[in-house]
This record gives C-alpha cells, structure tokens and sequence, in this order.
C-alpha cells in the first residue's frame, strides 16, 4: 500500500507511512464518452475573451495584468469549474504550497493547540499543512524528512525528538527552509524555544515555599531540550535553598510515558514518598492523578499537583490543578512567521531564534507540606501499630 494523506480538516492533513506493498498494478479507468473533460486554461482564456498569456497572469496574480482582466478570467474560472492543474503550477511557481510538520504526537493536546495555530497562519498565506508522528524516535524523524522531501514540500517545522543534533538541522537546512520548535539548532538556525528552565524554577520555588522537600518531577526526555532545561530547573531551585533533589523522584524518560500511573503508584509506596508532583500535563498527568486516587490520596491535603502546560484535564479536574503554561498559540504563530519569512525569495532572512516566557496559574490543587508530611507519619505509626498488635 503507498504512502497517503488522510485528511484533518481544510487545510491540515497527516501523512501516513504504510511497510506494505501491493504487486497489481492499479487500475485505471478508460475515460467514457459519460466522463466530463476538465476544463482547461485555454478554455478559461476563450470564456473571458482575452489571450493565453492573459488568463495565465490574471490567474498566478503575476506580471502586468489590468483588473478588468484578472475579474474576467476569475469569473470564468469559476463558471466553468476550472481547477489549476497543482503539478504544472508547482514546476512553474518551484512551490507546492506544501509545509510539513513533525511533532512526537499530535494528540498530545499541548501539540494540537500549537498546529491548529500553525495551520490557521500556514492557510492566511495560502500554504497546506502536512503532519506525521515520530514518535520520538530518530530513524522514524528521518525517514518522514525524506519522506516530504519526496513530496516536495516547501519548508518544515520539526519538534523535539530523540538525540538531537545541530548539525543534523544543518544539513536538512541546506535544501529545504527548516524551523526548529524547542529543539536545539546552532546560531545560524532559526527556531521557537519556551523559557522551561525558568518555568521549572518557578514551580519548584513555589512547592518549596509551601516546605515541600519530596516533590517528583515527571517529563518525558531528559536527553531532549525541554525535559534537559526542566530538570536544570527543578535541581537549580533546590540548590538554592541549598538542598538537594531526591534524584529517585526525577522520572524522565524518552517515551511518552504512557505508564505514569505505574510510576507514580510506584513513588508513592516508597519509604519517601513525594508531598507533591510536578507533571508534563499529558497523559502524564493523567496518570498521576489515577495513582493518588488509587492509594486513597487527596489533593491537596495527601499531595499538592503542578501540570506542566495547562490543559482540559487541569482546568476541569476537582480540584482544579495550578499549572506552569505557555502561550501555546504564540508559538504556532511564531514558527508559522519564521518559515513564512525564510519561504520569501526576495529576502534572505537573518537566523532567527524567539523565546517565550512561562507564567502560573494558581488553582486549588497546592497546600502546605506540614498537612501531608502529618499524615504521611501518621500513616506510618498506624502500620506500626498494626505490626505491634499483630506480634502480640
């Protein structure tokens, strides 16, 4: 089976890879006397009354044409159904009017918001938008680069993905407009960063004024930017006050951590079990949540939540959760304008690299450590207890 495009919307589609092949040859249907011909240009030209030359101009909005002729043309496009044949116009324009995106999952809801806003710019200008999974695997990300290179898109957005190179972005630069999305480039690349270092500070400081010590960090990818710049600022946080972070509550995997609710079921049996949990607020967070309710924790007595990126889930939740967020349509928006930029023949476009700044949003899902750490020891002597009565 060949490669396909599924369809999103009006303007979005995924490309989606198929390891299968078919040997028959497709079938293709003789063309009946009962088949319409499509209409052509010429035919467009002798409807409006003008030249060739001019029905070409008017449509391609290119050369000299007067705007009588371009609503006459236009006019008779539209009476006659007249579709430009994309092919043909790509090997005039060198353009397809086709950008691809890869990102690790676009169902992750913290992606899907930044791509809607990359499309609804991407559309403005009159450009498709292609999207594919890696997956967060490295040999999948190159595979889908040639795989639009194929299709000879115009330009790429790529986001973060497993063992990032800088030279890597290089030699892909070199043939095709690249903008990277909080990944690492070199100076002469153009991407979008989030601030997640300071974000992460921010959060950690905010659970250590409340005299949380035992606060688990859960992001996925300690080997990618965002994950590497979390984990600085969480251990940056602690150092501060000059303590250390217990390094068995820094769970950062490359997956997406579909397993969280194991994980954090797993901290929370511990001898130390976290006060409070700082999560990417994804399926991640998700899984946080099940685990407190499974061992009969609550929020924000047993243990204070942070999401990482503010979603449905932590503004519908009971208690509704303080999230670290980002404004994720600024940055769709910002990568959508790098590429636009660096797609202008006319201009040649000074590397570029923007960074957006965190904030948080305060809920009820924060409370001071001394109510948990109470009842964690409390916990504790019960148990205690119970081994003494049982001994007896």
């Amino acid at each position: 089976m060949p490669d396909s495009v599924i369809p999103l919307g009006r303007n979005v589609s995924i490309l989606a890879i198929h390891c299968s092949h078919v040997d028959t040859a497709p079938t293709i249907p003789a063309r009946g006397p009962s088949m319409k011909q499509r209409p052509t240009i010429k035919d467009v030209a002798q409807a409006a009354g003008v030249s060739l030359g001019t029905a070409s101009r008017a449509l391609n909005r290119a050369g000299r044409v007067s705007e009588e002729a371009i609503a006459a043309v236009t006019k008779a496009a539209r009476r006659l159904g007249y579709e430009p044949d994309a092919v043909a116009q790509s090997m005039r324009t060198r353009s397809t009017g086709v950008i691809g995106l890869l990102v690790s999952d676009f169902a992750n809801p913290l992606y899907a918001r930044i791509i809607t806003s990359v499309e609804a710019s991407m559309q403005a200008a009159g450009y498709t938008l292609l999207i594919a999974n890696t997956h967060n695997d490295r040999k999948r990300e190159k595979s889908l680069i040639d795989t639009f290179r194929g299709r000879r898109v115009d330009g790429l957005i790529l986001g973060p993905c497993e063992i990032e190179s800088a030279e890597f972005l290089e030699r892909v630069d070199a043939d095709l407009p690249v903008v990277a999305m909080d990944r690492d480039f070199s100076a002469a690349g153009t991407g979008v960063h989030v601030d997640h270092y300071h974000g992460a500070l921010q959060a950690t400081r905010y659970l250590l004024n409340l005299g949380h010590t035992e606060i688990a960090l859960m992001t996925p990818g300690s080997i990618l930017r965002p994950g590497r710049d979390r984990i600085a600022g969480f251990e940056d946080a602690f150092r501060e006050r000059g303590l250390t972070p217990n390094p068995k509550l820094i769970r950062a995997e490359k997956s997406a951590m579909d397993y969280a609710f194991s994980e954090a079921l797993g901290l929370l049996s511990a001898p130390q079990a976290p006060t409070a949990f700082m999560c990417l607020g994804t399926r991640i967070l998700s899984g946080v949540l099940q685990a407190l309710k499974h061992s009969g924790r609550s929020i924000p007595e047993d243990a204070s939540v942070v999401s990482i990126g503010d979603t449905d889930l932590s503004q519908l939740f009971t208690p509704a959760i303080t999230s670290l967020t980002w404004d994720f349509e600024a940055v769709g928006t910002a990568l959508a304008q790098l590429l636009l930029k660096r797609l202008d023949r006319d201009h040649k476009p000074e590397p570029e690299r923007i960074v957006l700044t965190t904030q948080m949003v305060l809920r009820e899902s924060c409370a001071s450590a001394r109510l948990s750490k109470a009842k964690v020891l409390d916990a504790g002597r019960q148990k205690q207890a119970q081994k003494t009565d049982q001994k007896g």
